[in-house]
């Protein structure tokens, strides 16, 4: 069979980044950091959004239909307040329209949501014009009523740092010449939930009014009046809410989380890609009575962990980080897994749910051990703490003998499915797995040597790992759709996304023909990587790993081309502002852990970080071509906060600065850097 070329995918993304940036993006990054979309054409659009607190998330569905009319819908989750039987998705929901909210009046008349410049309306109702949509954390609408204009309208919406509370916020500014009074309607709505049904007591969900009422604005002045929705027990009792305290809260929190591990690179759009995921990233974390848990959120997934989005793909990023936060979610999760060791070795639940109460094992064992093993031991070292590195020791060892003791007659682990749990085949033995266990013995090799384990179970795990690695190349090996490649599983003869696997943990035997494979019209999509060759499903997770891979496999310019590609089209393009899960499952839900994988492409790819030992990393770094110097700033990993710098140091080599430390290197080596 012929090669296929991945010629026409690179013409095709040389050409969008040709074009003009009004002529592909939709939003556009402002000088504060936020992305905004200025309303002029391009109608009809809708999109959505996730933002989530330590208490609840929000879900927004926001844009205008062809002739302009706004369509703002909000789903509100509360992951802590739940119903029974305990299940993961028994926490408790409830959704708010443009219609439910209370009605706003401008000098007697209404302001119609629904009507707008030159529509057709009621005698004396207001129009409402939609100017622009921001995202930073915050989302804000900016619209105006009236025509001719009489008021700014500022709306805002955003989560609650630390409450089960949603405030939206409307700040009516008077841009008359003359007086204006404005009302906002009281509202109180509540529903409550079966008593017989609800976990603890009745939950109570509702929605009201702050500042309701009249207030007189002078021209050029103006009024604030806030929309709450929240859950309670107590109904009865309920706190004062103060609207500017909890968006200064928000705002303070999505601050200190742009102000840790920053990129610096001459692309703004990366730079800024990387602060949003940063954000989605962390932010869906969930004080619940298990402890603090990262949830992937989607309106299906809270206060509940599993082993791959917790275990394998976030909390890796949490120990470069810093943020608190993150790192007892991380903690809490493996403490969670390593409750269910035991001498039979029974599999780990792939997902632990209902703040800790119960578990989902549906599709049996995915891997989950090797998943685990894997996150564990790399996060271990990387945050640089022995103690917790004592505490995680006996989960990772328990996960590595239970896959040992999975391996097959042709050497290599068994399990039965995947994380697609069988939503795609997976055979009886899968590239994933094995390619996980495969890193996480040689992790749990430099980790046992640091907590001092006995030189026979390190260096056994380094023989486990060398001959699992030909036995991958033996197993999986092989010329698929005339790629030499991998297959997925035994039997399959046809390209799947996770041929990318090898690559992200140093094997780069079939690295050619694997690049070749993902970037081929086969597997290359507009939206990343196909789940399989000739299907339309995609999900995200594989392409990132596939851009981390690339660069680790030193195809530097390869790689930039397809993260410049993909990164501009999730924060500009026409469904912003993170890394999306799925299509079509999902739609596309911004679930929180692909940011986190997003952000490990710079750390472990283009800075080619790999963690060694608890104050000491490799360093591989590929500075692009046209870029003649990179950072990575207020790094909180290795027991230290540091930044690493990359800069050309002449013909074909790389200086890097290290917590004031220089080291020259020739462009693609490795340096090991101890702090």
């Amino acid at each position: 069979m012929k090669l296929l070329s991945a010629k026409p995918i690179f013409l095709f993304i040389v050409l969008c980044n040709a074009l003009p940036a009004s002529a592909q993006d939709r939003w556009a990054i402002q000088e504060d950091g936020s992305i905004r979309w200025e309303v002029k054409d391009r109608l009809p659009h809708t999109d959505h959004i996730e933002m989530s607190g330590e208490k609840v998330s929000v879900w927004v569905r926001y844009g205008l239909d062809s002739i302009g009319r706004s369509d703002i819908f909000r789903t509100v989750v509360f992951p802590t307040f739940r119903l029974l039987p305990d299940g993961t998705r028994t926490h408790i929901s409830y959704s708010f329209s443009d219609s439910d909210l209370p009605r706003i009046y401008v000098n007697n008349r209404l302001i119609n949501l629904q009507l707008i410049k030159n529509g057709p309306g009621r005698a004396g109702e207001l129009s409402y014009n939609i100017k622009s949509f921001s995202h930073r954390g915050i989302m804000k609408i900016s619209a105006q009523a009236g025509t001719p204009a009489l008021a700014n309208v500022e709306r805002t919406i955003f989560p609650s740092v630390d409450k089960p509370l949603v405030l939206e916020t409307f700040v009516i500014r008077n841009i008359t010449d003359q007086p204006m009074n404005v009302y906002m309607e009281y509202l109180r709505k509540e529903v409550r939930t079966d008593a017989k049904r609800s976990k603890g007591s009745q939950h109570s969900m509702m929605a009201g009014s702050v500042n309701d009422g009249t207030q007189t604005i002078a021209p050029g002045e103006s009024a604030s009046f806030s929309v709450f929705y929240l859950a309670s027990d107590t109904p009865q009792s309920l706190s004062t809410i103060h609207p500017q305290q909890e968006e200064t809260a928000r705002a303070a929190r999505v601050a200190s989380l742009d102000d840790k591990l920053r990129l610096e690179t001459p692309d703004k759009i990366l730079n800024t890609a990387f602060a949003f995921a940063k954000l989605r990233a962390t932010e869906s974390i969930f004080k619940t009575k298990g402890g603090y848990m990262h949830g992937p959120g989607g309106l299906a997934y809270y206060a509940a962990i599993w082993a791959n989005d917790q275990a394998e793909y976030i909390n890796p990023f949490f120990a470069y980080l810093g943020d608190e936060r993150g790192n007892l979610s991380a903690m809490n999760a493996y403490r969670h897994f390593a409750a269910y060791i035991n001498p039979a070795y029974k599999p780990i639940p792939s997902s632990i749910v209902a703040e800790g109460d119960a578990n989902w094992h549906g599709a049996k064992d995915r891997g989950d051990q090797a998943m685990i093993a894997y996150g564990a031991s790399r996060y271990a070292m990387t945050f640089g703490n022995i103690d917790s590195a004592k505490v995680l020791w006996p989960l990772i060892e328990w996960c590595l003998e239970y896959s040992r003791r999975k391996i097959n007659e042709q050497g290599v682990v068994n399990s039965d499915s995947d994380e697609l749990e069988n939503r795609f085949s997976a055979g009886k033995a899968n590239l994933s797995t094995n390619t996980l266990y495969y890193d996480a013995l040689r992790s749990a090799a430099m980790l046992g040597r640091l907590l001092g384990k006995p030189a026979s179970q390190t260096e056994g795990y380094l023989k486990q790992a060398a001959t699992l690695r030909g036995n991958i190349e033996k197993y999986f090996g092989g010329t698929i759709e005339g790629f030499a490649t991998y297959r997925y599983h035994e039997n399959l003869e046809v390209l799947r996304a996770w041929i990318c696997l090898p690559l992200t943990v140093g094997i780069m035997d079939r690295k050619e023909g694997t690049i070749n494979a993902l970037f081929s019209p086969r597997l290359w999509t507009a939206d990343g990587l196909a789940t399989e060759a000739g299907k339309g499903t995609f999900w995200d997770r594989s392409t990132l790993y596939a851009l981390r891979g690339v660069l680790q496999a030193g195809e530097t310019e390869k790689a930039m081309d397809f993260i410049r590609y993909y990164s501009r089209r999730r924060l500009l393009g026409e469904h912003v502002p993170y890394p999306v899960e799925a299509y079509p499952e999902g739609n596309q839900r911004h679930l929180s852990a692909e940011s986190g994988l997003y952000c490990r492409i710079y750390i472990e790819g283009l800075f080619g970080i790999r963690p060694t030992g608890f104050n000491t990393f490799e360093c591989t770094p590929r500075l692009p071509k046209d870029w003649n110097n990179m950072a990575l700033l207020k790094i909180n990993a290795f027991g230290n906060v540091f930044d690493v710098e990359v800069a050309r140091a002449g013909a074909g080599k790389l200086l890097i600065t290290a917590k004031g430390k220089k080291y020259t290197i020739k462009e693609g080596a490795t340096q090991v850097i101890k702090l």
